[in-house]
């Protein structure tokens, strides 16, 4: 068992949720079908969608006036097709394998649990409850709402105010070396790298988790 005032906290993209998977899912949906008299080539168009998404790190505005030029797409706005993204990209949002059911069992075990993401708000928001694994969660810490950003330490050291627990009592998941591993490490709690694909390599993690069926043993040995 978790002793109390101790905590897990959770990243959301590329670490609950399954965000290639659920981006290109999305990105088919619109081509396919907002998009279908507008553009031949429907696969070139989510390929590149997706390389310009930089992984996330491209705002969607950028991508959209992209593709727009590069797809010749004459009778679909910028603003129309970004407002449908942020709207709509809800729907396609996925846990990834295990995730609820390892949050679940780290809950049951007393750990207090919290997500901390980069991103825009509300739109992360509605994406963290899709999945339905957000009434899990004891607190919910979005950068744009709060004015911080991963790897500022200041949000990792909110999000221990909200749920009331010292730093060093705490345990971040992230599969993101800079903003999830590096951030966690400078605030003083340890860090587990659950990265997103196959490279397994994170020598700054305190500790390397391959699926979320070993996470909750990981988790608890690390802040019990």
């Amino acid at each position: 068992m978790v002793r109390q005032n101790q905590a897990v906290l959770f990243d959301l993209d590329g670490t609950l949720l399954g965000r290639a998977l659920s981006l290109r899912a999305f990105v088919r949906w619109q081509a396919e079908g907002m998009l279908g008299a507008e553009i031949d080539n429907k696969e070139a168009y989510i390929a590149r969608f997706i390389e310009l998404d930089a992984n996330g790190r491209a705002w969607k505005d950028v991508v959209y006036e992209t593709l727009i030029d590069e797809f010749s797409i004459e009778n679909r706005a910028m603003k129309e097709l970004l407002t449908t993204y942020e709207l709509c990209f809800c729907a396609f949002a996925r846990p990834r394998p295990g995730a609820v059911e390892a949050v679940a069992t780290l809950r049951s075990l007393g750990a207090k649990i919290a997500l901390v993401s980069n991103g825009k708000s509300p739109f992360q928001e509605r994406n963290f409850r899709s999945p339905g694994i957000s009434s899990l969660f004891d607190a919910v810490i979005i950068s744009e709402a709060v004015g911080l950003r991963k790897p500022d330490k200041k949000i990792f050291y909110l999000a221990c105010d909200r749920l009331k627990v010292q730093a060093s009592k705490c345990v971040f998941v992230g599969d993101s070396i800079e903003s999830d591993i590096e951030g966690a490490n400078n605030s003083g709690m340890p860090s587990i790298y659950l990265p997103a694909g196959l490279d397994y390599d994170c020598a700054t993690a305190t500790t390397v988790c391959t699926s979320f069926a070993e996470l909750p043993k990981i988790a608890t040995a690390l802040i019990g």
